[in-house]
């Protein structure tokens, strides 16, 4: 039996909104152990966290403020649904980050195990999110719209942009940190790549 022949089942308001704070939630998780053993991401969470190194101030404030100006190119492209699932998403993420830090205390946590902890805590986070129509916006919006506009591969987009945000770690960071960093990377990825196909889950928003 083809996937298509399986009649569609919605998924409930309930269950949206379950995802919605499961998700992001393990998203924020995710981001404790990144900000505890001073690792780096890519897209806006990547910036975000490399902000808030530099910077001092909070991970949420930088994460909510940096997507912003992203929020313009997903009504275009996804429409106003998609966006304010999504405008909520980075809300609660950047509000979820913020509390963590007072609710969860490490007193050591390994670089290695705090690199794959917290790569895999996002990318179960995330595909949660995907699952439900909504994404965490920025950079992956931006390179869907250049390739949809412009021509240009959105896969080679988000990885030049990754890269550079790696590289401007550099500048701030062990290379060691980066290092882990890139590993807990590959395990967000791999989880997402692994598990969010077309066709293998019909539940729909």
């Amino acid at each position: 039996m083809r996937m298509e022949d399986f009649p569609k089942d919605p998924h409930k308001p309930y269950e949206d909104v379950m995802a919605m704070l499961l998700g992001t939630f393990f998203v924020a998780l995710g981001v404790a152990f990144y900000t505890q053993a001073v690792l780096i991401t890519g897209s806006t969470a990547g910036l975000a966290l490399l902000l808030n190194y530099v910077t001092g101030w909070g991970f949420g404030v930088w994460f909510f403020a940096i997507n912003l100006p992203f929020y313009y190119l997903a009504v275009k492209r996804m429409g106003w649904s998609f966006t304010l699932r999504t405008f909520l998403a980075i809300g609660l993420v950047s509000l979820f980050s913020e509390l963590t830090q007072g609710w969860v205390q490490f007193a050591s946590v390994p670089s290695l195990y705090a690199a794959l902890m917290g790569g895999a805590l996002m990318g179960i986070g995330m595909l949660m999110l995907f699952r439900h129509r909504t994404s965490l916006g920025g950079i992956n919006i931006l390179a869907l719209y250049l390739q949809e506009k412009h021509g240009l591969r959105a896969g080679y987009v988000q990885l030049g942009i990754d890269g550079l945000i790696l590289l401007l770690a550099l500048t701030q960071l062990p290379l060691d940190r980066v290092g882990y960093s890139v590993l807990g990377a590959l395990t967000l990825n791999l989880i997402i790549a692994l598990n969010h196909k077309p066709g293998r889950y019909i539940g729909v928003s």
